[in-house]
């Protein structure tokens, strides 16, 4: 039998994983006879739309992003305020509720992304094409606008239907690398007249918005992702993801933009599915990390007085940023989606620092936004909430597990990975974090390579965030296993 190739191992473990934690891999029949019938992007809506095809759209993603859920586009104004427009691909326009690539859609919730392979929540005749909003393509969107004083203050929003037309497909590397003078302007950026100011209009814009934020709270940290590398089908790498000032402006407009919906929602008295990440209960170890450094935290959980330790740590031992950061997420805890019922006191969100926040930027990908987007929609034609309180209650529920399975799937592909790039350094040691403590084990993680496992000796009186000293004993590729044992 001929042996798998690295990518088609890795493809068939996270179909495995998939499968067990109740995430299905592939799209049903009646889903796929659905999608054969469409054969053009939607063109008109119920609710009106505005042309803003003329303006100097662009998109901003990964390198080999064709799912493109969002565009943007900024107009200055006197007094130095600048006008932000978020444009949200229209996914709804085609996929309506309970249809079956709905209920596959609701089955799953989201995109399951692993080093091999992407599962799609929505098949990618949508994703990539119809709801896509593609390389000079016209396409149905929502926009959200923002208007933004000098100083990244928020001055007034709306959001209404609109036709949009992609200017220019850029990538995250590539701006980020011209951002910061470390590249050339893009081609697709240097082939539209005035895109170079456009993109420093919305840098400049970015960077406000989140000065604000931090100042009120907001958590910064050390990015976590890492970057799988092939040749081929044949694994070659995985690496640490470095800063990138472009992620970082998408970063800052999405988070704007789903403000802005939900108190869009609210000021119509429609509910709304808000993303939330709840004051950590875990806070007495975020002090006793702080202690370790000579810092003081309050007792009571503050994210302004924490966001002000994390920037000094940086500042002051920055080698050892990355793994603070990483400590303090698995400290925080994991987000939620809640239901915002009208008029209710919002649950606001502990890592961001806001007290308005939900997801509808990326429906391709993930299925609260695009129950999201169905609200503004109906609130925009002047219906009434597609969505009974207790059926969003029920759907904020599923879609808070699907989002934690497919979150475990790919961890786990990524152990598997990890496994496959160190199976042939059993028996060394390396200095690694516990980052984790359950009644399911204790687990630590090596910067260099980066990768995580399981403690099998030696766990005793191990909190998150010690430091230890470990040997790598054993893998297990299929499964995802990287054992450890303390020195």
């Amino acid at each position: 039998m001929t042996a798998l190739s690295h990518r088609a191992h890795l493809r068939a473990i996270a179909i495995s994983a998939m499968r067990a934690r109740g995430l299905d891999p592939e799209f049903p029949p009646d889903a796929l006879a659905a999608v054969a019938t469409m054969k053009t992007a939607p063109s008109a809506t119920e609710e009106p739309v505005r042309d803003l095809r003329s303006l100097l759209w662009c998109s901003i993603d990964n390198d080999e992003s064709r799912d493109l859920d969002q565009l943007s586009v900024a107009e200055e104004l006197a007094g130095d305020a600048v006008t932000l427009l978020i444009s949200v691909a229209d996914v709804d326009a085609l996929v309506s509720k309970g249809s079956p690539i709905d209920r596959h859609a609701a089955a799953n919730t989201t995109s399951v992304y692993t080093p091999a392979a992407i599962f799609p929540m929505l098949p990618e005749r949508l994703s990539t094409d119809l709801t896509s909003l593609a390389d000079q393509q016209d396409r149905l969107s929502v926009v959200i606008e923002c208007v933004v004083a000098s100083d990244g203050r928020l001055k007034s929003s709306d959001v209404y239907g609109a036709v949009v037309r992609n200017r220019a497909k850029l990538a995250y590397n590539a701006v980020g690398a011209w951002l910061t003078g470390d590249g050339p302007l893009p081609d697709a950026a240097a082939r539209v007249r005035g895109m170079d100011r456009q993109l420093k209009i919305q840098d400049r814009v970015a960077q406000a918005l989140g000065k604000v934020r931090h100042e009120h709270g907001a958590l910064e940290f050390a990015s976590s992702d890492v970057e799988h590398v092939f040749d081929g089908d044949t694994l070659q790498e995985v690496r640490p993801g470095l800063p990138n000032r472009a992620k970082s402006l998408i970063e800052n407009l999405m988070i704007a933009a789903n403000g802005a919906v939900a108190r869009f929602l609210d000021g119509r008295g429609f509910p709304s599915l808000r993303r939330v990440v709840r004051s950590p209960e875990r806070w007495d170890r975020i002090r006793a990390l702080a202690a370790l450094t000579g810092d003081t935290l309050p007792a009571a959980a503050d994210s302004a007085a924490l966001a002000a330790f994390l920037a000094h740590r940086k500042e002051v031992a920055p080698d050892a940023f990355g793994d603070l950061s990483h400590t303090v997420i698995r400290l925080l805890g994991p987000g939620e989606y809640v239901v915002d019922p009208p008029g209710a006191e919002p649950p606001g969100h502990f890592g961001l620092a806001v007290r308005d926040y939900t997801h509808s930027t990326a429906p391709n990908r993930r299925y609260p936004d695009l129950i999201t987007q169905r609200l503004i929609k109906a609130a925009l034609a002047g219906h009434t909430s597609p969505y009974a309180i207790d059926e969003l209650v029920r759907l904020a529920a599923h879609c808070t597990a699907q989002e934690d399975n497919a979150n475990r799937v790919e961890r786990q592909v990524r152990k598997s990975a990890a496994a496959m790039l160190v199976e042939s350094r059993v028996g060394e040691t390396f200095d690694a974090l516990v980052t984790g403590v359950s009644p399911q084990g204790t687990f630590v993680r090596v910067a260099t390579p980066p990768i995580e496992g399981k403690l099998m000796r030696g766990e005793h009186g191990l909190d998150v965030g010690d430091r230890v000293r470990v040997r790598l004993v054993e893998v297990n590729v299929d499964r995802g296993y990287i054992d450890f044992v303390r020195i």
